[in-house]
């Protein structure tokens, strides 16, 4: 690590550690939110109706329909991962 980086963060308290962190899985949360609302009105449905739907052998295994697939999942597992690190980072474990 960069000397002038780990000479910052020794320096900062936990508490601001706590808020860099949290302002970071925010603005991802957010961006993974966006992605879950772009695919649900486009597909007219939630993920879990999509996958159960199979919409993707529906259309063919289309590229377009393919690569939302792959993005929408990419979301929603994030969404999973960050609530529970933000659970984590706010409950301390």
């Amino acid at each position: 690590m960069n000397t002038a980086l780990k000479k910052q963060i020794d320096e900062m308290t936990e508490n601001e550690l706590k808020e860099m962190l949290r302002k970071d899985y925010l603005r991802k949360l957010t961006r993974y939110r966006i992605t879950d609302d772009f695919y649900k009105k486009k597909y007219g449905m939630d993920f879990y109706g999509f996958e159960k739907e199979n919409i993707v052998e529906k259309q063919n295994y289309s590229f377009e329909v393919e690569s939302d697939a792959e993005e929408w999942e990419l979301a929603i597992d994030g969404i999973g991962t960050i609530e529970k690190k933000m659970k984590e980072l706010i409950g301390g474990n």
